[in-house]
């Protein structure tokens, strides 16, 4: 279990065996006020990657010898100019949809040609120039269209919350969870293009914002689904996310999405409570079925935001649930199509049949089709605008149910992604953060907000994390 001691209020060097379950935050106030260094900290995950990756499969490069050089470099611009930033020196890790300049990006997969990357992606060098430092690449869902977090032809990581039955991590964005959840990193990067952030911190107990469109740049990073696709980050507090969040955003030529988009100010309001802030919530026949404790749970947060002033209110989406998923997924289906037919149809490419089967399915959809549902996809959008008219956020459970076997997963269904595809296709934004325990497994809530109002999501999560106990959410057993 982790110490619930703040590494900024000790005196003398940090112990090492104390740094796993730390914050990205709390690591960096540690550096920054001369308690440890980043060498030790970079050392410490990197012990505990070699000890751990053979059980957990959380990565799939490991940048050993540029991590301790990152570190090491850190360490002397902190003792002769000070720290950076607040995230100086931080370790992180990104889903092997990122190019890193000098290594091979997979996304999750055989099929692609195996060659180095010429530049990194701007995330990724947004990070690092705020002086964080890379640890390595994760696992994910093949091309990232998934939400079991399943992937047969690497292997599927294993969530560290259950060392005796290998579970679901969720996906698509499964090893960077992974990574987290288990003490092997304390922040990283994933992308939402159905729920892809949010799903694998619902199963691992983490936190995972899924950013308005244009706010943080895809430049560098592998496509699934344009209209869709999103960078976000996951980390274990949500002050993590807010401080990764001002670091990520911002215009970057080299995706046009980010022309415009709003800049976020996720720190300046983050503590200021939900009294007076007026919260949906969907009623049960709009939402479906959910597990026992994935309800308790959701009746449980509400109950906890009316405690704290919230006024809650019971809303009904414009159109079902199901509608939206199958609108989004049909788009998802033939952009995927549009990028990686040249591999889905060549059936002597090794790829899982099931993801071939996802993105084949865009083989159906002509351009008539697709511009119908382009416009479709409008129109949805202005029915939801009248809808947060009169609500600031929409609170609901982040899944239906926590950590399945992975020998149980049925991979022509996709329960994880009901409750959350609908954000890409209304281009929202959301945050998940977890919201209590289920047979010793996390479950989550997310609160969801319209377009560029990402610190206003953060802010109502960090009331809800602020109100409960966040050490609960550890996998105490590593």
């Amino acid at each position: 279990m982790r110490s619930t001691n703040d590494p900024t209020k000790m005196s003398g060097a940090l112990p090492p065996a104390s740094l796993h379950y730390f914050s990205a935050s709390e690591l960096g106030r540690a550096i920054a006020a001369g308690t440890i260094t980043s060498a030790v900290i970079v050392e410490e995950f990197l012990e505990r990657i070699g000890r751990w990756q053979p059980k957990l499969n959380a990565f799939v490069q490991v940048y050993a010898d540029e991590a301790r050089h990152a570190a090491h470099s850190a360490d002397k611009l902190t003792a002769a100019e000070g720290a950076l930033g607040p995230l100086h020196g931080v370790p992180f890790v990104a889903k092997d949809l990122f190019d890193v300049a000098g290594f091979p990006t997979g996304a999750g997969s055989t099929a692609l040609p195996i060659s180095n990357a010429r530049s990194t992606a701007t995330a990724v060098s947004r990070l690092r120039t705020a002086g964080m430092i890379l640890l390595g690449k994760t696992q994910m869902v093949e091309f990232a269209f998934g939400g079991w977090g399943t992937n047969p032809v690497l292997g599927t990581p294993w969530n560290p919350w259950d060392l005796q039955q290998h579970r679901i991590p969720g996906g698509s964005s499964s090893g960077t969870a992974v990574a987290i959840a288990a003490g092997l990193a304390p922040c990283g990067l994933g992308t939402d293009t159905g729920g892809s952030v949010r799903i694998p911190a619902a199963m691992c107990g983490l936190v995972g914002l899924k950013t308005s469109p244009g706010v943080v740049s895809r430049t560098g990073v592998f496509p699934l689904s344009k209209t869709h696709d999103t960078v976000g980050p996951l980390a274990r507090s949500v002050e993590d996310i807010a401080q990764l969040l001002k670091v990520l955003q911002g215009f970057d030529s080299g995706d046009v999405a980010t022309q415009g988009a709003s800049w976020i100010d996720a720190l300046g309001d983050l503590e200021r409570g939900v009294a007076g802030l007026r919260l949906a919530r969907l009623r049960a026949e709009d939402h479906g079925e959910l597990s026992p404790g994935v309800e308790a749970a959701y009746t449980r947060a509400l109950e906890i935001y009316a405690a704290l002033g919230a006024t809650i209110v019971a809303i009904s989406m414009p159109r079902p649930l199901d509608e939206y998923m199958r609108r989004a997924g049909d788009i998802m289906s033939a952009e995927s199509y549009a990028t990686l037919a040249e591999w889905v149809d060549d059936d002597r490419s090794p790829i899982d049949p099931f993801i071939r089967s996802r993105v084949r399915r865009g083989r159906d959809i002509d351009a008539r089709d697709y511009r119908r549902l382009l416009d479709y996809r409008g129109k949805v959008q202005v029915e939801m605008a009248t809808v947060f008219d009169g609500i600031d956020a929409l609170i609901l459970p982040t899944c239906p149910m926590a950590a399945i076997p992975v020998a149980a997963v049925d991979e022509s269904v996709t329960p994880l992604s009901r409750l959350g595809r609908f954000v890409n296709l209304l281009d929202l934004c959301a945050v998940a953060v977890p919201a209590g325990l289920e047979n010793g497994l996390p479950v989550s809530i997310q609160i969801i907000a319209p377009c560029f109002q990402d610190a206003l999501a953060l802010r109502i999560a960090r009331a809800f994390e602020a109100a409960t106990d966040r050490s609960l959410y550890l996998a105490a057993t590593i």
